[in-house]
């Protein structure tokens, strides 16, 4: 089963490449301006991922796709990557697998020569990490 966080982190992904949300069956859609916004998703994207989760938005899915939030989020489904550019996609735990990724239709995609979307970072975590691996390389070794 897909959780809340991962679902969020789907759209997230796809979002920074230019995909929309459609709302209300298809009625209307939704893109965030910017989805990271430092250490935390921007407030335009959590007013999104609000907006999604919300009854009165109806049905919700991604476009290109065919699986809606909703069904994303019951125990049937999983996310995976991607076998041709490593992005979240939704997987059917029983039966037959999503037939398209979205990246499908996204012009020039994988490009590798570009950053891959990515969720935000804590870069005091992460700048701790650096440094207590260059810490342990430096200590020196205690030969019996």
């Amino acid at each position: 089963m897909a959780s809340k966080t991962e679902v969020k982190k789907y759209l997230a992904y796809w979002f920074q490449l230019g995909k929309k949300v459609f709302i209300n069956n298809g009625v209307a859609s939704l893109q965030p301006r910017n989805v990271i916004d430092g250490e935390s998703y921007s407030e335009d994207f959590e007013e999104c991922w609000q907006t999604i989760l919300s009854p009165k938005s109806g049905e919700c899915y991604l476009e290109g796709t065919q699986q809606t939030v909703t069904e994303l989020l019951s125990p049937e489904w999983d996310m995976a990557s991607c076998s041709r550019c490593e992005m979240p996609v939704p997987l059917k735990d029983l039966g037959m697998p999503s037939t398209l990724c979205p990246c499908n239709d996204v012009m020039n995609w994988p490009n590798t020569e570009l950053p891959a979307p990515r969720e935000p970072v804590e870069s005091q975590s992460q700048l701790n990490k650096i440094r207590d691996r260059l810490l342990f390389e430096r200590e020196p070794e205690i030969i019996d």
